[in-house]
């Protein structure tokens, strides 16, 4: 587990999309992982990457020197949050699930601080590990504007 540097955006864009494909693949458009995706995911973690602010919790996880999760946690973001931190990402390849890497990576980013964090309701591994974890939903939804999953926020 380590602070990522401005060098690792691409790292983690591809670890974004592939996950995204594996996980929603056939829920949404193939635009969501296509090269043109992977581009502009670089983009958005070079940008994040360079501004990084230090009240932003921000971390990857690394197998054999290559980035294989990570995860970003900061103030929430949007209207009505309901705790002080926010899970913004997390994100495991497939290859490693079941691994601890996720365990890790959750743990690095908010500890057992009282938190909350949107998820995919079509997504049932991410609901069984933030349950196992101490989140449970308080009731909000919303629909992702860029994906059009429909979302369910968790707090603890």
């Amino acid at each position: 587990m380590r602070a990522p540097a401005a060098a690792d955006a691409s790292a983690i864009a591809r670890v974004h999309v592939a996950t995204w494909r594996a996980t929603y693949g056939h829920l949404i458009a193939e635009s969501f992982f296509d090269d043109d995706a992977l581009r502009r995911r670089e983009t958005m973690w070079r940008e994040i990457l360079v501004g990084q602010d230090s009240a932003r919790r921000l971390v990857v996880a690394e197998v054999d020197g290559t980035i294989v999760g990570f995860a970003h946690a900061g103030s929430p973001l949007g209207a009505h949050p309901v705790r002080g931190l926010q899970l913004y990402t997390l994100y495991v390849l497939p290859a490693h699930h079941g691994s601890g890497v996720g365990q890790a990576l959750l743990d690095a980013v908010l500890g057992d601080e009282a938190a909350e964090l949107w998820v995919a309701r079509d997504n049932p591994r991410a609901l069984g590990f933030y349950r196992r974890n101490g989140f449970g939903p308080d009731g909000a939804t919303a629909d992702d504007e860029e994906t059009g999953l429909a979302g369910l926020r968790l707090v603890r």
